[in-house]
């Protein structure tokens, strides 16, 4: 039997103009970036002053997702620190992506959570999820994790495509082991493991520390050379501001996300100018990006094509 030859169809002509684009190779370069810091560590390490000194150095209008139940605001005013915060109790992952919409319409550039943890094991948060979806599946493991998943997924990717400067905190698992203190005499430490996260969380962010009990700061990951495999005890978070700065700067200036906002919402806006707007922004990985389209908390990429979609039919 012969087949029919091939047909070829050229990208745009199918049902969805605004499926993902080919795969094209072009050359790399290096251009300035955001930062992306996660400090974890066990109760008392001194992980929120090190993450809001850190964000302070930044020197960007800082804004606070707190869980913490205000730990972050008892440190307002020292060394000159003020923000604006947003206290939550409930933790779905998914309102997450919504406050850093929020947070990215209103200019927040940089954001610090305090914590991370909560949207994995607090309420509502992704376990909570998994669990309610499991009785939905007859108590089936694959079922829950089949809603929760996606969930979990599109929170790390609003907070890898932040428009800003993000930095997290995490709770670290606790084990407590005997340790031989100044006087020669064993006593029971607090020491922690891995954050208290989805398993992996820490291949997502460029710079990665754990804190413990006595206030010292080990990077475990970073992709800024300045700070690899630094020990530094009582951090000073200025400083570490000024040595990421100098990594997170050194490239070519980037195209500001708000101007993609800009262009898609242009009045004189059209079809295809929005087609290759979004695969401009597919190109460079910013489609998840966090934004707000009519109130309703949104990505770039969906707001473009909710726009050319919208101008498609009239």
């Amino acid at each position: 039997m012969t087949l029919p030859k091939p047909k070829h169809i050229a990208r745009g002509a199918g049902p969805d103009d605004f499926a993902d684009g080919g795969f094209t190779f072009r050359p790399a370069t290096k251009e300035q970036i955001k930062a992306r810091v996660a400090i974890h560590g066990v109760s008392g390490s001194g992980k929120t002053w090190t993450g809001l000194a850190l964000a302070h150095g930044l020197g960007e209008k800082l804004a606070v997702i707190d869980t913490e139940r205000g730990a972050a605001s008892k440190y307002v005013g020292q060394r000159g620190i003020h923000f604006d915060v947003l206290q939550m109790s409930k933790y779905d992952p998914r309102d997450l992506v919504k406050a850093l919409a929020a947070a990215a319409q209103a200019g927040y550039g940089t954001v610090l959570i305090d914590s991370l943890t909560h949207f994995w094991k607090g309420t509502d948060g992704t376990l909570d999820q998994v669990d309610r979806a499991k009785q939905r599946y007859g108590g089936n493991s694959f079922g829950g994790w089949k809603e929760g998943t996606p969930m979990q997924n599109e929170m790390v990717d609003a907070l890898l495509s932040y428009p800003g400067h993000l930095i997290a905190t995490m709770r670290s698992h606790t084990e407590w082991v005997l340790q031989q203190n100044d006087r020669g005499r064993q006593e029971p430490v607090a020491v922690g493991t891995r954050a208290e996260q989805r398993k992996g969380i820490e291949y997502e962010f460029d710079v990665v520390g754990q804190m413990d009990i006595a206030n010292t700061l080990t990077v475990l990951k970073s992709r800024c050379p300045a700070l690899h495999n630094r020990v530094l005890e009582k951090p000073d978070g200025q400083q570490l501001a000024k040595e990421l700065l100098a990594w997170l700067n050194d490239g070519a200036e980037t195209v500001d996300p708000a101007s993609y906002i800009d262009r898609a919402n242009a009045a004189d806006a059209t079809y295809d100018g929005l087609l290759a707007l979004y695969r401009e922004v597919e190109d460079r990985g910013l489609l998840a990006t966090p934004t707000l389209h009519d109130g309703e908390p949104s990505s770039l990429g969906d707001l473009i094509k909710a726009r050319g979609r919208a101008l498609k039919n009239a």
